[in-house]
This record gives C-alpha cells, sequence and structure tokens, in this order.
C-alpha cells in the first residue's frame, strides 16, 4: 500500500505524520486490497480563527475511489473523525464481500441427508400416503382401543395422558391389539 501525507499551509511535524500512519495502519485489519492511501493536511485562517482540513483518498481494487472531508479546530480531532468515515465504509465494503461467500460444509452435509431422505420418499411415493393426527390432544388406552375397534384402521397414534406418543395396531388374531 503506497502512501502519501501533504500539509498545504503547514508544516508537517514528525508526530503528525507518525499519528497519520498509524491512523492508515487501522484500515489494514479490513483485508481489502488497498492500493494506495492520500493524505492532505490544509490549515486556513478566516476571521483570526485556525481551521484544519484533512482529507483522505484511498484506492481500492475493484472498488471506486473512497474520499472523506474532514474539518475541524483541531487537527487530531479531524484525523479520527475521518479515520472513524473511512472505516465505516470499509467495514461495509468488507461486510458485503464476506457475506457472499459460499455455505459452509456442515450446512452442505445437511443438504445432503435431506436430499438422500426426500430421494428414499420418492421411491414410495405411490405407496405411501401421508397422514396427520386428528387429535393431538391426549386419550386413554381404553379410547383408543375402542376407537380402533369402531374404524376399518389397522393402527392408531395417538398422545397418552402422560403425553407418550403411542400406537396401538390390530393383531394377526381377531380381536387382539398390539400396543407401542
Amino acid at each position: 500500500m503506497n502512501t502519501s501525507i501533504v500539509g498545504r499551509h503547514i508544516e508537517l511535524t514528525e508526530p503528525i505524520k507518525d499519528y497519520v500512519n498509524s491512523s492508515i495502519e487501522i484500515f489494514k485489519k479490513y483485508n481489502l486490497d488497498i492500493i494506495s492511501v492520500g493524505a492532505i493536511i490544509s490549515q486556513e485562517e478566516k476571521n483570526g480563527r485556525k481551521a484544519f482540513t484533512f482529507e483522505f483518498t484511498l484506492n481500492i481494487a475493484h472498488l471506486d475511489t473512497v474520499v472523506v472531508k474532514q474539518k475541524d479546530k483541531d487537527l487530531y480531532a479531524a484525523i479520527d473523525i475521518a479515520v472513524d468515515r473511512v472505516s465505516k465504509v470499509l467495514r461495509r465494503h468488507h461486510d458485503k464481500i464476506t457475506g457472499h461467500k459460499a455455505t459452509k460444509l456442515s450446512e452442505v452435509e445437511a443438504i445432503e441427508v435431506q436430499d438422500e431422505v426426500a430421494a428414499q420418499l420418492e421411491k414410495y411415493e405411490n405407496e405411501i400416503i401421508p397422514v396427520k393426527l386428528a387429535s393431538y390432544k391426549p386419550i386413554d388406552i381404553e379410547e383408543a382401543v375402542e376407537s380402533l375397534k369402531a374404524s376399518e384402521d389397522l393402527f392408531k397414534v395417538f398422545y397418552d395422558k402422560d403425553d407418550n406418543l403411542r400406537v396401538l395396531y390390530k393383531a394377526k388374531e381377531e380381536g387382539k391389539f398390539g400396543l407401542y
């Protein structure tokens, strides 16, 4: 990353240069391909008051040039505010890039398992008829036996009074039932 610090109408001292360079180092944490960073510091005086203008110009690969200008009475405050604004732009771009990454391996494995189950169900598509439970309220085993006797169904799935899922089925012997 090329860096350049330019002072207009102000003498650049070593502490100012070091502060700007340390501020530029913050941008490396976003892992973007920053080609160059230009910092322009200018001082102007209006009505007897000094004001500092700090400008960052960042050239980033695969992104437009980012330009941030900040004006303040204090040079270091202007630098800090400009760094925050540039960091916000870089963070948003970084989040945009990382948000479009490929799916995780664990997600791929879960999708493969779902696809396998779906493929197995398709084999029996004509043979299996999905049926929902008629009632989710708990019933007694006696009620389930009477309900199964009255219907032509081979089994009945229900919740008992202890909230256990049960299956009552007709056995091969006439008048006998099995219970899971």
